[in-house]
């Protein structure tokens, strides 16, 4: 099989502010294996560039010719980059679910009418733009990033603007006291949950913030993001957060995605499926996934004025996934 890429740089529509920083453009890489396709997003406070993903995938050896081989072919991956060898395993599935004429939901037994519906991302703005923004979206579920010090006069903002189901992700940006202190202010506004509330090591924070708020009858789920990369993180978790985030650049791919769904599920936790600022091809890729999931963030190529595929399609909030083979997605006309 024949690995090839090439780098591509993503236009947003509007600039993405959250705790970790200020972004305009996004700097992502497009793999091919054969006739499949994936994608790595460069995160940098994950340690991803443009330049690693490179790098790394110029280390990459030779993965055999067999496509149907999964577990083999991925294990010939060298350590490193972890965006990288995600977009290789989205690649090797793609590559794998066309060589079958089948989709990869239909391979993993999954129904592709039974997809929740997605959120839409509010970045980190002034109040009062952010109110606008949600309404103007008209979305029914938002999620709004928080760590800017000013959280409950966004939250209080963002309500009196819309009666839209609120989710709230404060990207590891709160201490405990504060955690403590807001989300039973945050929760009167009727959120549905709170993402990352602590610092991604604070196992036990979170622990004692969930037992905390249970005392105190405040009920929101506490789901955790960046406290999360593997299956291995799930079952270290259970028991102190009400759920995980389950991405594909942090699982390095969908088979390890699989795993992490399956441990949340064996611990009794809900699962969000989620992205970063991704194309049709990476979130697309997510999408086939979602059936397995209670909720979804998939809004990555929402947030992109130059996506280079069509893949999965947005009616509001509700998704359709395509019906051609592997991903299903094809280059934008």
């Amino acid at each position: 099989m024949r690995l090839s890429w090439e780098p591509l740089t993503l236009e947003l529509k509007t600039p993405f502010k959250i705790a970790h920083g200020t972004f305009s453009h996004r700097y992502n890489v497009l793999v091919r294996l054969d006739e499949g396709i994936g994608e790595a997003p460069a995160v940098v406070y994950y340690g991803e560039t443009q330049e690693v993903i490179l790098d790394y995938l110029a280390r990459v050896p030779d993965l055999g010719d067999d496509p149907f081989d999964l577990d083999a072919v991925l294990a010939r991956l060298p350590a490193g980059s972890k965006a990288a060898r995600a977009a290789v395993d989205i690649a090797l599935h793609d590559l794998w679910g066309k060589r079958l004429g089948q989709p990869l939901y239909r391979l993993f037994g999954l129904n592709p009418r039974a997809l929740p519906l997605t959120s839409f991302t509010i970045a980190i703005d002034e109040p009062e733009v952010m109110a606008r923004r949600a309404k103007e979206s008209g979305y029914p579920i938002i999620k709004i990033k928080l760590g800017s010090g000013r959280d409950e006069e966004i939250v209080t903002a963002i309500r009196k603007a819309t009666d839209a189901t609120l989710r709230v992700d404060a990207n590891a940006g709160w201490s405990r006291e504060e955690a403590a202190r807001l989300i039973p202010r945050l929760a009167e506004h009727g959120l549905e949950l709170v993402e990352q509330p602590l610092a991604a090591e604070d196992v036990e924070g979170f622990r004692w913030l969930r037992q905390r708020l249970r005392q105190e009858g405040v009920k929101v789920p506490i789901v955790a993001d960046e406290s999360v990369r593997t299956s291995r993180d799930v079952a270290r978790l259970a028991g102190s957060v009400d759920g995980v985030v389950v991405k594909l650049m942090k699982t390095e791919g969908i088979r390890e995605a699989l795993r992490a769904i399956h441990t949340a599920r064996a611990h009794d936790m809900c699962v969000m499926l989620s992205c970063m600022v991704e194309t049709s091809v990476a979130v697309t890729a997510a999408a086939h996934l979602a059936p397995l999931c209670d909720y979804v963030d998939l809004d990555g190529p929402l947030l992109i004025a130059n996506d280079p595929y069509v893949g999965l399609r947005y009616e509001g909030s509700r998704m359709t996934l395509p019906e051609g083979p592997g991903l299903g997605v094809t280059p934008a006309p």
